[in-house]
């Protein structure tokens, strides 16, 4: 088995090498070369699948000294995963952003690094992105804007925005696709699909096709931003009662596939605090509002923003209302849920609020989880066995669960690329959404709040009323459903008005304490 990676590591070599002589006798771009990137890749793919083949041979298995090695390992391979995708950018750099956010799958040492991937993005160059404008618009830069920022607002894996002003004095952000991840996406797709299905035969636990399976499905979604402008609209409709939330207006004069022109808006990331701090946000309740929209869009329309990572999601005290807003960006990737599937997701997370364990295995065997169904609520919660079976919403998150969480995430792998394997396919934008999600509320330290729970139950409670009443003619079965859902949510906001009176006699109580200076 070495024997046969170290070929396959000489071959690489040797393309490389003969490729780079290529080069310099061309004097193009190394990465306009398909050869060279899947040399690149596959040279990346070897040496990693050679140090765990070889690695572990003189250390015995579940000593402290294997677990300490193989952390090692775990770094070292990230570290050069980390390498080939900001050499190869484009495709690599989003598919190592997914695998930087999937905290219940991969050891702590890969997504740690790869979350770096989010601040690595490439950019191009001025002379790139005036040629991508003047092929797509038809004109020069001067003649579209009064003036256009070279230096980013932000470079993304797939595209950078620039700040620009209209001829009109209005100004927009101007969004412009790398030229070339059009043609490079496919190609580095069917490379990555070729060297996981190698990892897997000679790793058989390694199962990870269906990550390569997304992208191929997705890729051409985010590479078309005449779509992207389309699901902006569909959601600024969908959600416009939630007055918090802005999404900026899409100017279709200045569009393409390629370039998407917006209203340009300014605010803080979401995870920086110190922002919020500043200009007197209240991270209780974006973290609340947060929650409101994403539980909206899950269970009541099943139409699902996918990318949720803080450069996407930015906050600011609006200069008009002088409210907090959130602005939510980058609408390329959607997950649109099956109605079926939203019906039982949706029962599935009552009873896991609940702790009614008998609905938590009916519905996950329903979204096809079958016997894994004990490791599917842990993976889809981000909490142990004890406190999924007390009921999520009545047990506070503690560092001790979150180790043992990583921990077990390591052992059971096998089992979580089985379940993965399993589920249906719009599950895992799902997961993913659900960990940036986690990740936001960990850095606001609003993880697991009251509130959060509360808006998950009251969409359910709509979603659940708006599937029976569309299954029902009778005036009379619709009045009944009406009547119980509106109980429902009266009895939800009795307890919103009960935790509230509660915390603040709380502060009352703690607040009329007589204060002692120490002696």
């Amino acid at each position: 088995m070495a024997g046969r990676l170290l070929k396959l590591s000489s071959l690489a070599t040797a393309l490389f090498a003969s490729s780079g002589f290529y080069l310099n006798s061309r004097q193009l771009d190394l990465n306009d070369l398909s050869v060279i990137r899947f040399g690149r890749a596959a040279a990346t793919t070897a040496v990693i699948s050679y140090d765990y083949l070889t690695a572990f041979k003189h250390v015995e298995y579940g000593t402290e000294e294997y677990w300490a090695l193989k952390s090692k390992v775990h770094r070292r391979s990230a570290e050069r995963l980390l390498d080939l995708c900001c050499a190869n950018r484009g495709t690599f750099i989003k598919v190592g952003q997914h695998l930087g956010a999937l905290d219940y799958l991969l050891p702590e040492e890969y997504t740690s690094t790869l979350k770096v991937l989010h601040s690595r993005a490439p950019q191009s160059s001025m002379e790139e992105i005036q040629k991508v404008i003047r092929e797509d618009l038809g004109k020069e830069l001067s003649e579209l804007f009064v003036s256009f920022e070279e230096k980013p607002q932000g470079a993304a894996s797939l595209a950078q925005v620039h700040k620009a002003v209209l001829h009109d004095g209005r100004t927009v952000a101007v969004k412009v696709q790398h030229p070339k991840v059009q043609t490079q996406s496919s190609k580095d797709i069917v490379v990555m699909e070729l060297l996981v299905r190698v990892v897997h035969w000679l790793f058989t636990d390694f199962a990870f096709l269906w990550l390569v399976e997304e992208a191929k499905k997705n890729m051409p979604l985010e590479l078309d931003f005449l779509n992207e402008g389309r699901n902006a609209e569909k959601v600024a409709n969908m959600l416009s009662h939630h007055t918090f939330l802005k999404i900026p207006m899409i100017h279709w004069d200045l569009s393409t596939k390629r370039i998407l022109t917006m209203e340009f808006a300014e605010g803080g990331q979401v995870n920086d605090t110190d922002y919020m701090k500043k200009h007197g946000i209240n991270v209780n309740k974006i973290s609340e509002n947060l929650g409101k929209l994403y539980s909206e869009m899950i269970f009541v329309h099943g139409f699902v923003h996918c990318d949720p990572h803080p450069g996407n999601v930015l906050v600011r005290m609006c200069p008009q209302s002088k409210k907090t807003e959130i602005i939510l960006l980058d609408h390329g990737l959607y997950q649109s849920l099956e109605e079926d599937f939203r019906v039982n997701y949706c029962r599935l997370w009552q009873a896991l609020i609940k702790g009614n364990m008998s609905k938590v295995e009916q519905y996950s065997r329903r979204l096809g989880a079958g016997d894994l169904y004990p490791l599917f609520a842990c993976v889809l919660t981000a909490r142990s066995w004890t406190a999924v079976s007390s009921g999520i919403s009545s047990v506070p998150v503690t560092n001790s669960e979150d180790v043992e969480i990583r921990t077990n995430a390591a052992l059971y792998l096998p089992q979580i690329s089985e379940l993965l394997n399993r589920v249906p396919r719009q599950m895992l934008l799902l997961l993913k959404t659900n960990d940036l999600l986690r990740g936001i509320e960990t850095t606001l330290q609003t993880r697991a709040s009251s509130s959060s729970f509360i808006n998950m139950s009251r969409c359910c409670i709509q979603a659940m009323a708006r599937h029976k009443r569309s299954k029902v003619q009778s005036r009379r079965r619709r009045l009944q459903i009406n009547l119980a859902e509106s109980l429902c949510l009266w009895q939800l906001t009795l307890y919103e008005l009960y935790l509230w009176v509660k915390a603040s006699m709380l502060v009352h109580w703690f607040s009329a304490l007589p204060f002692r200076p120490p002696h």
